[in-house]
């Protein structure tokens, strides 16, 4: 018995099928990959740091996007969906449906069992491709940690990492900090955290 090779399909059909489907899916190399629920604790960090963010953003350039706004990085062909977006330049999309965008400056995950790994290993290495993006953050949900790489003139990374939860988290390249507390408000850690 011969195995039946994976159907590939472009970027074009993957979009025209995406912007119908009630679900998410993310693209890269041919493949579409649907997108899991989250549960509470990643949606309400999402959430908080959305408002908070927002709330700092009022009246300047820059605007947060949630994961509805789905991001490619042009130069590996990887579509996806990042929890949030910091927008700081007029937005760059890939066509005049609006809603793939190019250019985000900073990109932030929450991580989770299941995409952990990845966010921190291939996905970054693709966002890394994006000329735009300044900062990338990962927040942890199962305890108070917060990573910050920020991109160097170098083009190398530079790792800062929160943890006390009575200070604040600081973005570098955009001027926002918010309070660790308001990060995790209404979350409740594990015992332990998972690993």
């Amino acid at each position: 018995m011969t195995a039946v090779p994976k159907q590939r399909i472009t970027p074009q059909e993957y979009l025209a099928k995406e912007r119908a489907a009630e679900f998410k899916s993310e693209y890269f190399r041919g493949e579409m990959f649907a997108m899991a629920g989250a549960r509470y604790p990643h949606n309400a960090i999402k959430d908080n740091l959305i408002y908070r963010l927002g709330r700092l953003f009022e009246g300047g350039p820059c605007r947060t996007l949630s994961s509805d706004m789905r991001v490619t990085v042009a130069a590996t062909g990887l579509y996806t969906y990042p929890d949030i977006v910091v927008l700081c330049e007029p937005p760059v999309f890939e066509d005049n449906v609006y809603d793939t965008l190019l250019n985000p400056q900073v990109v932030i995950e929450i991580l989770s069992e299941s995409t952990e790994k990845y966010d921190r290993g291939a996905k970054f290495r693709h966002y890394q491709q994006m000329p735009s993006l300044k900062e990338y953050v990962l927040v942890s949900q199962d305890e108070a940690v917060v990573e910050r790489f920020v991109r160097q003139a170098d083009g190398t990374w530079v790792l800062t990492t929160f943890t006390d939860p009575a200070a604040e988290f600081a973005l570098a390249t955009v001027p926002a900090r918010v309070p660790m507390a308001e990060v995790y408000r209404g979350v409740t850690f594990p015992e332990s955290p998972v690993r």
